[in-house]
């Protein structure tokens, strides 16, 4: 889909907000966009050539107090130069929908309005911006991208993915989801430790007990069993409260986190940091399956030591005593 995008500046009413005009043939752009199903009010449709009707993020609408119908002033920054002063290319335009992409910077900044008519705005004739694609696999960009750059040899000409576009972001995330998988393995490992206590303790409250079953013909291999099968049986009430747990709240974070911001007062979801209005869950079966099985593994390792000094336990000392 072909596109111009330039900066401008949005007056109504005395306010004024710095935007980003995006010029689009709406036909061509929902096969690369999803802007018509997020439209709060208005029609994506109705961005008409010659029209001069403008498209609004949500924020952007709300900054500039403006709703569907009402016109706004577009202050281009490449104007006329005459002896006195360069005087900067000004249009009325109706606003005719707002959207609400759900990203912050589409959000708050972003104007779109037809190609046509960006074209007389900041005076470009028939050239375009740019041209977007839409991939089937988006994780193909990148090879795309290189492949598309490899063929074209117009000077000034440059090829970009999604993830040039937003490379810092990408990054973070990157950074944050190492670190949330070495937090967990830490948690995990913290219940494992507890496990371990847990059975240790039990095994010293349990010496006389133990020395009983030994002599009364309990081997070492069935006592170890015993507490093997105790730490097991821990692990997997522990398991199985988690995962509950854990898919009751991904399922429903859209009610959690909500509830918890009235709770506590604070805002846990800033959509000014993380660019996006609220967070995304997706539950992956196989993610889920890795994490239940190494906590299980890690749980039965927790239990073999305590499991052993059990069976390690000596009858005639453990019952001298008692």
């Amino acid at each position: 889909a072909p596109y111009v995008q330039e900066q401008g500046m949005l007056s109504f009413d005395q306010t004024v907000r710095g935007t980003m005009v995006r010029g689009i043939i709406p036909a061509e752009e929902d096969k690369v966009a999803d802007f018509a199903r997020h439209m709060q009010s208005g029609s994506f449709d109705a961005l008409q050539a010659g029209r001069f009707g403008i498209l609004l993020g949500r924020d952007l609408a709300l900054a500039l107090k403006v709703r569907t119908g009402d016109k706004v002033t577009l202050i281009a920054p490449q104007g006329l130069v005459t002896p006195a002063a360069v005087l900067p290319r000004v249009k009325q335009f109706e606003v005719v929908g707002i959207f609400e992409a759900g990203m912050f910077e589409y959000d708050s900044a972003l104007a779109l309005v037809h190609l046509a008519d960006a074209q007389a705005l900041y005076r470009m004739g028939d050239g375009v911006s740019g041209v977007r694609l839409k991939l089937d696999d988006l994780f193909a960009a990148p090879r795309v991208a290189r492949e598309l750059a490899g063929m074209i040899s117009t000077p000034g000409l440059i090829v970009s993915d999604w993830t040039r576009s937003h490379a810092n972001f990408f990054r973070a995330v990157a950074l944050e989801k190492t670190m949330m998988t070495l937090i967990l393995f830490l948690i995990v490992a913290v219940a494992a430790f507890n496990i371990v206590s847990t059975l240790v303790m039990a095994v010293q409250e349990k010496y006389a007990d133990i020395a009983i079953l030994r002599t009364l013909g309990a081997s070492p291999a069935s006592v170890m069993a015993i507490f093997v099968l105790q730490g097991s049986i821990i692990g997997l009430v522990g398991l199985a409260a988690g995962v509950v747990g854990g898919l009751a709240i991904a399922h429903n974070l859209d009610i959690v986190i909500p509830a918890l911001e009235t709770l506590t007062g604070a805002t846990l979801w800033n959509k000014e940091i993380y660019y996006i209005n609220e967070l995304p869950s997706q539950v992956l079966p196989a993610d889920v399956i890795g994490i239940v099985s190494v906590s299980f593994v890690l749980t039965l390792l927790a239990a073999l030591y305590p499991s052993w000094r059990a069976s390690k336990v000596n009858p005639a000392e453990a019952l001298r005593y008692e």
